[in-house]
């Protein structure tokens, strides 16, 4: 079994790929990065996982495509797909963040999303049961960021990229109804990681909430949007 982690040099990726090793898959690391990306790799050879690394920018489309290439001729298929990869820097009110940061933002949560999903589906039409895993958040729910949300965490760009996530999400999973392939939206929780500092949550217990939706069985759902608790309202 094969998966390919997006973002996997640290943080919940790292964990994703390091937890899907040890559950018998060759995860890929997938990281613009190849110093990153190689000590990841190590890392998780330290620890007893056979992992692989390919360089991918998921804001340039041609390093999506040789990456597919690679795998391709590497593999012959792909079983899971983790798009992991994402920032965050909102750093303003809505109305005061930056054009450009907008842009950014979108450019890597959202294009870079449907960018990956799109090369690599080739690859998971090949295997059994392909799943596609996209990391969403919390703060992607209209319902809850409309209502409870703390108004100290609005903001303009992340949020909703992420919605923007769950939305194409739900588009490539009714397209690919009719096929084994999987796709869901899982919001890992607010965990710590560089992009979230003040965080408590592991990036193990993150990770583990987006391993068991990759690894689904062929009766798992598709086209939802889930955290560690179960289904999320949009």
């Amino acid at each position: 079994m094969v998966a390919l982690v997006t973002g996997a040099n640290r943080g919940i990726g790292f964990e994703v790929a390091r937890q899907l090793g040890r559950s018998g898959y060759v995860p890929i690391v997938a990281s613009r990065d190849r110093g990153l990306g190689a000590a990841a790799v190590a890392r998780l050879s330290e620890d007893g996982v056979v992992a692989e690394y390919v360089e991918l920018d998921v804001t340039d489309e041609a390093t999506v495509r040789a990456a597919a290439g690679w795998i391709d001729r590497r593999f012959g298929r792909l079983d899971a797909l983790i798009n992991n990869a994402a920032i965050a820097i909102d750093d303003a009110r809505p109305s005061q963040l930056p054009v450009d940061s907008f842009r950014r933002t979108f450019e890597t949560n959202v294009i870079g999303v449907f960018t990956v999903t799109t090369l690599m589906l080739p690859l998971l039409r090949a295997s059994a049961g392909g799943r596609i895993v996209n990391v969403s958040s919390g703060s992607a729910s209209l319902s809850l960021t409309s209502s409870e949300w703390p108004d100290e965490w609005n903001a303009a760009a992340y949020p909703s990229s992420k919605s923007a996530v769950n939305a194409l999400t739900v588009q490539f999973a009714v397209e690919l109804r009719s096929t084994a392939i999987k796709v869901n939206a899982v919001d890992p929780g607010y965990t710590l990681t560089e992009m979230s500092p003040g965080a408590t949550r592991t990036a193990a217990e993150a990770a583990a909430v987006v391993v068991r939706f990759a690894t689904l069985d062929p009766e798992g759902p598709s086209g939802g949007f889930f955290n560690a608790e179960g289904p999320i309202p949009w």
